[in-house]
């Protein structure tokens, strides 16, 4: 391709991006506000909760090639990090005086544990919650990425390696009740820093928050891409053994981008314990890891803005499914699911960025559908 037009064609697609943000932002902050109550706001906030995890995902597997099916560990844990400073604040003294033990959360009270354990004691500081936040996930990250990528492992082999410390880590904070509030999770969270995060007023100040997070992600997202970084991501997708003889330490670009991946995941899993209310390991497991790859697969594995689409559109499809069809819901959400990959493999971003092949799948789609409707009588013969 030459020199110029190589030049053209990139300006163009960053044309496009900016657009792109542009009208995602303009839906986030003013339409959907604008649009609708509180309530269905604050489930619009929840969704976008999950759709840090999306982007992550399409750093590190539509770009990278890692596939992980554990995103939920990371969202996880940035939600327990934050559950339980908010635990702790709506624990105090007075609040909890009715207890056999004042001052430490109800669930351990309940499980006659007398003295709050050693690593809750940080989690009275905010600013230690928040670097927490940031830090264990990514720290966590970093181990499984060492242990696998040093040693090669990677594929389908670490898809499964991902599922099975997800479902460890589920299991372990069942079985710790005392410590992690068992199956009901950390529930009953009121306050930030004095702040009651239950009003409409908190709500609407949660969601911008989080939606401007989301866009700074996408933004950041968006500029590693635009680096040297992003061009050796899709090289080690395509021809993982060339970067590697090209000189380039392969495990550590994964390492790296496994770690992006986990910690976006885990500010989103943080903005779920603020705006919901509760943290429990029904998000952790293995069925909500691969719901957060669903998201990204159904919004477009190569698309940061897409994957945002594919988290509400697949969120809102589970919402009103349950709701106007109690008894078929999972079968429409399954239908969707097929939909999107026999006729989007490149999910809801192909539409936009190849409508020519969209329009010729169509148009072939509803070619076969009028030659199979049509009269036996009418149709030529031998047909």
């Amino acid at each position: 391709m030459p020199k110029k037009l190589l030049s053209h064609w990139i300006t163009a697609k960053n044309r496009s991006d900016l657009i792109n943000l542009a009208l995602l932002a303009l839906l986030l902050l003013v339409v959907l506000p604008l649009a609708l109550d509180i309530f269905r706001l604050n489930l619009v906030g929840k969704y976008l909760t999950f759709a840090f995890v999306a982007v992550g995902l399409v750093l590190c597997w539509g770009y990278g090639g890692i596939l992980s099916l554990g995103q939920g560990i990371f969202f996880g844990l940035g939600g327990y990090c934050m559950a339980m400073f908010l635990k702790l604040e709506a624990s105090d003294p007075v609040s909890t005086a009715i207890q056999s033990t004042p001052g430490i959360p109800d669930f351990m009270d309940w499980n006659q544990i007398k003295a709050l354990p050693w690593f809750w004691e940080p989690f009275h500081s905010f600013s230690f919650t928040l670097i927490a936040v940031l830090i264990l996930p990514t720290l966590f990250a970093y181990l499984i990425g060492v242990a696998m990528f040093k040693r090669r492992v990677g594929g389908v082999y670490f898809a499964i390696i991902t599922q099975a410390i997800a479902l460890i880590l589920t299991v372990l904070i069942v079985g710790q009740q005392g410590l992690t509030g068992g199956i009901n999770g950390i529930t009953d969270l009121k306050t930030l820093l004095g702040w009651d995060i239950r009003t409409n007023s908190a709500r609407y100040i949660l969601y911008y928050i989080n939606a401007a997070l989301l866009l700074g992600g996408i933004v950041f997202s968006r500029w590693l891409l635009s680096s040297k970084l992003g061009l050796l991501l899709v090289a080690l997708r395509d021809k993982e053994e060339r970067v590697r003889f090209s000189g380039y330490d392969v495990a550590n670009l994964k390492i790296f981008t496994f770690c992006v991946a986990a910690l976006f995941s885990a500010v989103g899993g943080a903005m779920f314990t603020l705006q919901v209310g509760f943290m429990s390991p029904s998000f952790v497991g293995i069925v909500p890891s691969i719901e957060m790859v669903i998201f990204t697969a159904v919004g477009g594995r190569l698309s940061l803005i897409g994957a945002v689409y594919g988290a509400l559109l697949v969120n809102f499809g589970k919402s009103y499914f349950s709701e106007t069809f109690a008894d078929l819901w999972l079968y429409l959400m399954g239908a969707l699911f097929i939909g999107v990959v026999l006729f989007l493999p490149n999910g809801l971003a192909g539409l936009f960025r190849e409508p020519r092949q969209t329009w010729l799948l169509i148009k072939h789609t509803a070619l076969m559908l009028v030659a199979k409707l049509r009269p036996a009588r009418l149709r030529p013969e031998g047909k």
